[in-house]
């Protein structure tokens, strides 16, 4: 096994995957006890055979991964995760990369008939005709040495990616459903995904209302805590959690016993640096204007869909997936389905491309009168109505 420690050893191994016309990446890594996740093993697989195939250990001291970031931007080669994400965060964070082209499998598998969300173990036993050993899923990566069993795990998870990306991509190809997969994985390619702008921190709470006032202050509580979680380097919630925030921002204390006294605040917060800070982020709060970009309340709808309304277009969502081999969260969400239902089209991605030709046209024939769903034989069928003469 191929263990790269030293930035001759990362040469080498580099050199070895330069021609590959894709690589299957995956990280292991910590966060639990840090803001910043903590990178501890980066596992590579080309096509090729046992020697482009290795673990680069970003722990090993003075190792340098500029030139591994450097492959990683390189266009002609493709970058194979799977539920990218956070792999895809970390190499943002850390090496300043958005790895481009992509092909995340788990979105592949959604279109490819394999459920939403399908696991790698799942991809791996289907396609790849393996078991995983996932006994080493939950471990201290960080520890080193790290043992046989653990290194066999980490790398077992891109030498079988290879197989289950090459057969996913081939499924594609013969069914003309590539452009589908890029669509999806466009949106992981936003860097606006990787910014962790303490001004937009916020957003994370998901407020659901539109009062400017607590939104400008919960606004500068969140920049707040965002920047003393990062300086620290720990998780946002052992600053303070997020319910003490809202409270805070719904009920501003005018002084630090009023804060003392707020149920959510730790005792003896208030009267500590954190303390102080926090009645600082309060003041400025007070005189800060609404962030943009604010998530207003919902609505009443102008016409309240009935939940027979729903069920429908849930049942034609369903069987029109089932038809395609597609997952239907990919297609729809329950948001989406309710906007349908109360005819609020605007924003609805399913009445788009290839989510149209699929779901979101007989959506709309359905809502009209054009289709129904009826029952032949026990099983449910949508049918097409004829027009009247």
């Amino acid at each position: 096994m191929r263990i790269v420690e030293t930035n001759e050893a990362l040469a080498a191994f580099l050199d070895e995957l330069s021609s590959a016309p894709y690589l299957a990446l995956d990280t292991e890594f910590l966060r639990d006890q840090t803001y910043y996740p903590k990178l501890c093993l980066i596992q590579v697989a080309a096509p090729g055979g046992e020697n482009r195939e290795g673990i680069i250990d970003p722990l090993a001291p003075g190792l340098d991964l500029a030139p591994f970031y450097d492959l990683l931007k390189r266009p002609d080669i493709i970058k194979v995760l799977h539920a990218a994400r956070q792999d895809i965060e970390i190499f943002f964070l850390q090496g300043g990369v958005l790895p481009d082209p992509l092909f995340d499998t788990q979105v592949a598998a959604m279109v490819c008939g394999f459920g939403d969300a399908a696991s790698y173990e799942t991809l791996a036993r289907k396609l790849a005709h393996v078991e995983i050993d996932k006994s080493a899923r939950f471990t201290d990566w960080s520890h080193r040495p790290l043992s046989k069993r653990q290194l066999e795990y980490a790398l077992a998870d891109v030498t079988h990616l290879r197989v289950i990306y090459e057969k996913l991509s081939a499924q594609l190809t013969r069914t003309g459903r590539s452009a589908w997969v890029e669509e999806e994985i466009a949106a992981l390619k936003d860097p606006k995904l990787y910014r962790l702008d303490p001004e937009l921190a916020w957003k994370r709470l998901k407020p659901r209302t539109s009062n400017k006032r607590f939104l400008a202050m919960l606004a500068a509580l969140a920049a707040w805590r965002e920047r003393e979680a990062q300086v620290r380097d720990v998780p946002r919630g052992r600053v303070l959690k997020d319910e003490a925030l809202t409270e805070i921002a719904a009920h501003p204390p005018e002084s630090d016993e009023a804060l003392e006294r707020i149920r959510a605040v730790p005792k003896g917060f208030a009267n500590s640096r954190l303390g102080k800070g926090l009645m600082e982020a309060v003041a400025a709060g007070r005189e800060a204007a609404p962030p943009e970009g604010v998530v207003h309340a919902p609505q009443r709808r102008k016409r309240e869909p009935s939940p027979a309304t729903i069920d429908l277009l849930k049942t034609l969502l369903r069987l029109r997936a089932e038809a395609a081999n597609v997952a239907p969260r990919l297609i729809a969400n329950a948001e989406d389905i309710e906007k349908l239902a109360a005819h609020e089209d605007e924003d609805v991605a399913a009445l788009h491309g290839w989510r149209a030709e699929v779901f979101g046209n007989d959506a709309r024939a359905l809502r009209k009168g054009d289709l129904a769903i009826a029952l032949e034989n026990g099983e449910a069928v949508v049918v097409e109505l004829e027009e009247e003469a």
